[in-house]
Formats: structure tokens, C-alpha cells, sequence
């Protein structure tokens, strides 16, 4: 019987990519050698390749394989990487024909993921993809756990050490999920705090190196590690902010998306993509200086139709310092952003940002003239803190006049938290633009109220007012 054990892989690394003819949607070579970089291997040598369809034996065909095991030889290398992925007894036949650790393209995504990882959600979800990959590759990868014994004497009862491990893995998996559930629980009690606060959540996604953290840094004030690296944020971070025109709100950075994102670690990451899933707008980064910004924007629709994601997004079209493009907005229908230009790096854009998420979180801007007595110092304070206010004089009685851009729908909300009429400090037709719509059954036609009978409509004496009754009166 021949045993197979598995090389322990360094950081000298042999990269493979090969161009399937017959895939619509090939891997990135560029993205790889990111990849591969963000993982801390460095590149020794380059093998590429075409072929109609993958090899079943070796991927590759048998002469590129014999070179691949040169390189190796020539270059002293750990590791030979491959941007595809490989089935169990490729990534076998492989390490026993160059002598060295082989790893496909969702292996190195893996570790990548392992090395990332910080907070204790993170490291659950990471070991729970390593996990399910690995349950695919214990008949293959590790035939020295399937040695028995068999000779008169030596048989006996119990499982195979493949079969213990299978079990354990099962057991380990089962553990995991366990207490991922209970991540799960407290980030909904979380949500359903905000939701319950009535504070909006706003969350960054994109494909991975577009710059969500460069924007979050540049939106929260904060120092949050952003690289020019794949997959630099792993864990999603939450910050709240005063946005102007909004009020306070949530905003989340996720993890980054790419082309081809191994099915086990959408599953395994769910908890951190649900982030996006509970948000009331999704800000689509997206690195508008790359060639391919198209398959990126594709990749990432992807990833967010698996999670059944339907969240209103805006994309965010970042890096216009390389691009040249001027910041503005872009809108589908009038009062409708969706689409804004920006530089998280240099800070253009960030204006036309801020207004396009106050127009879709609290609608359409509008101008107001307020008269705030003395006494209503709290809402011109909570006014300022929205800073919403565009100028402001006083008359001789005190009175703040205020010129506000807002929402009608967010002023609205407002007056009603303070108990404000709306007649009471703003002129006639605005304060109508604040009373609700009603129904037709709704409406008192005039006419109507016109042919009421005295008798009716008054207590009878000469038409005077019925006196109104009150909870106990008699």
C-alpha cells in the first residue's frame, strides 16, 4: 500500500494560471498575483498555459506538469499555487509528482482568510470554511489515516482513523455553528436596538481593494488598517456618526467580495454579510480606475444575490484622482441618486456623497423658513446637529430665523418628537407641505360642511358651538 503524507508549503511559491478556453468568466491574473501577495508568498516563477479543458490527472497537461516540477527543482520553491480550483486527487497526484505543497485558488483564499481574522467571530467563521474544504479532502489528502491492520489477529473492532476523523470534523463543525448562532443572535439583538432607535444603518460594500476602508476612515475619522492588499478588513466594523441632514447613523465595513468567492465561505461568513442584508442603504464601492471595474461590479451583484441581499444601493465610484473624472452625482429619476463620484484618498466627492445618502435615507431636499421662539432652543439645537441650517438672523422679539434645507419627511419627524405645530413656526404653505396626504373618504368637501344643519353642527341656540365633552363630564 502507498502512503501519502502532505508537504508543510512555505512562502517560495511556483504560481500556475492556465486560460480555459471553454469558461465565459476565467480568473484574473492580476488578481491572483494580489492574491498571492496578500498572503506572504513570494513569486518565483510564472507558468501559463492554454487548454480546451482542465487535465483530470494534473490540471495541466503532463508536459507542463514535468515543468511545473522543474521549477520547483530549479528554484528550491515550498509551495506551487494554482488560480484554479482542483479536486483532491489533483492537488495528490500534483504533490507527488513535484515534491511540494500544491494549493488552489480557494486554499489560498483560506489562509489568507486565517491570517486576517482578529476578532473571535472572524476566527469561527474562518475555521468553519477551512472545515467544510477540508471535509472534501480527507480521502484523498491524507491515505495514511486509512492504514489497517490485516493480518490473523491484528483485526478487531472499531472505525477506520478516517473515519474517527470524519466524525471529529463533524462534531468540531457542529460546535462551530453552534456558536455562530449565538454570534448571530447577539448582532440581531444589536440590529433590533438601532431598528428600535430608529438610527439607519449604512453599509460599505464592494470588491476587495476598492477602498471601503479608505472611505470609512475618511467618513468616521478614524484609523481602521486599509492596505493595498486583498481582503485587508475581514471582520465588519461598526461606527456611529452624525451625518448631515440624517442624524446619527450606523455605518458598517464588510469584508470585501471577488470573482469566483468559494461557496463554503459565502456559507461561513453569512453572519458577517448579513450586516448588509439589515442595512437601509448599501454604498456600493466600487475602484473605478481598474479595466475590468465591470466584472467587478458583476461579482459583487453576484455575492449579494446569493444572500438574497434587496437592500436600496448607491454606487460609489472611488478613485476619481486616477480617473480624472469631476465629483458629482448621477441620478435615475428626479430627487433619485444613484451614482456619485469621489476620492476617498484626496477627498473630492465626499459633499456630493453626504447629500446623495441624505436624499435617499430622508428624501427629497427642500427649503424651509423657521421662527423659533426663545423657548424652542432645544429643536434649533437638534437643527444644528444636523447641520441642516443655511443661515440664521434674529428679529427684536428674540425669534431665531432659520433657513434650513431638509427633508420635508425628517423636519416632519422632528416636530412631531418636540410636540411642535407645524403653523406655529413656519408660513402657511410650508407648513401644509408637512400635514399628511389623505384619502379621498379622508376629505371634507367645503359644500359639504356648507349644507350641515345648524342643528347639526351647533347646539341649536342661534348656532352656537356645542360644548365640547370631555372624559368626565357629565
Amino acid at each position: 500500500m502507498e502512503y501519502f503524507d502532505r508537504y508543510e508549503g512555505g512562502e517560495k511559491a511556483i504560481l500556475v494560471h492556465l486560460t480555459i478556453t471553454h469558461l465565459t468568466d476565467p480568473d484574473d491574473l492580476e488578481e491572483f498575483e494580489l492574491l498571492v501577495d496578500s498572503a506572504g508568498a513570494t513569486k518565483q516563477a510564472l507558468v501559463t498555459g492554454t487548454r480546451s479543458k482542465p487535465d483530470a490527472k494534473y490540471f495541466v497537461g503532463t508536459g507542463k506538469a514535468d515543468e511545473i516540477a522543474q521549477l520547483v527543482a530549479d528554484h528550491e520553491a515550498d509551495i506551487v499555487i494554482f488560480n484554479h480550483s482542483l479536486t483532491p486527487s489533483q492537488e495528490r497526484n500534483l504533490e507527488r509528482l513535484v515534491k511540494c505543497r500544491v494549493l488552489d485558488r480557494t486554499g489560498l483564499i483560506l489562509d489568507i482568510f486565517a491570517q486576517r481574522a482578529r476578532t473571535y467571530e472572524g476566527k469561527l467563521q474562518v475555521e468553519l470554511a477551512q472545515l467544510n474544504h477540508l471535509a472534501t479532502r480527507l480521502v484523498r489528502g491524507w491515505t495514511h489515516l486509512e492504514r489497517q491492520k490485516g493480518g490473523i489477529g491484528l483485526r478487531g473492532p472499531g472505525e477506520t482513523q478516517l473515519e474517527t476523523d470524519r466524525r471529529l470534523l463533524q462534531i468540531r463543525v457542529g460546535q462551530l455553528k453552534a456558536k455562530l448562532d449565538k454570534v448571530k443572535q447577539t448582532r440581531a439583538q444589536g440590529r433590533a436596538k438601532r431598528q428600535k432607535s430608529a438610527v439607519p444603518t449604512i453599509s460599505l460594500v464592494g470588491y476587495t481593494n476598492a477602498g471601503k476602508s479608505s472611505l470609512f476612515n475618511r467618513l468616521t475619522n478614524e484609523n481602521i488598517y486599509a492596505a493595498n492588499q486583498l481582503f485587508a478588513t475581514l471582520d465588519p466594523t461598526l461606527r456611529s456618526l452624525a451625518w448631515p441632514g440624517v442624524g446619527n447613523v450606523v455605518l458598517v465595513d464588510t469584508v470585501g467580495f471577488v470573482r469566483h468567492l468559494p461557496h463554503e465561505l459565502v456559507e461561513a461568513f453569512h453572519a458577517t454579510l448579513e450586516e448588509t442584508l439589515e442595512a437601509d442603504l448599501l454604498l456600493h464601492v466600487i475602484d473605478s480606475s481598474r479595466d475590468d471595474m465591470h466584472e467587478q461590479i458583476e461579482a459583487v451583484k453576484n455575492v449579494l444575490a446569493e444572500i438574497d441581499n434587496n437592500v436600496p444601493t448607491l454606487s460609489v465610484y472611488n478613485k476619481i484622482d486616477l480617473t480624472g473624472e469631476p465629483p458629482h452625482i448621477g441620478y435615475s429619476e428626479a430627487g433619485k441618486p444613484n451614482r456619485v463620484y469621489i476620492s476617498a484618498h484626496t477627498g473630492q466627492g465626499i459633499d456630493e456623497l453626504t447629500l446623495a445618502v441624505q436624499q435617499l435615507v430622508v428624501g427629497q431636499l427642500q427649503a424651509f423658513d423657521l421662527t423659533l421662539p426663545p423657548n424652542f432652543g432645544q429643536l434649533q439645537h437638534e437643527l444644528h446637529k444636523l447641520d441642516v441650517i443655511k443661515q440664521i438672523a434674529y428679529n427684536e422679539q428674540g425669534h431665531a430665523l432659520l433657513q434650513v434645507q431638509m427633508a420635508s419627511q425628517r423636519l416632519q419627524q422632528l416636530l412631531g418628537e418636540f410636540g411642535v405645530d407645524p403653523f406655529e413656526i413656519l408660513p402657511r404653505e410650508q407648513a401644509s407641505l408637512l400635514l399628511p396626504v389623505k384619502e379621498e373618504f379622508e376629505r371634507t368637501d367645503n359644500a359639504t360642511l356648507a349644507n350641515i344643519s345648524p342643528t347639526v353642527a351647533g347646539s341649536g341656540n342661534g348656532g352656537s358651538p356645542t360644548k365640547r365633552i370631555t372624559s368626565g363630564s357629565p
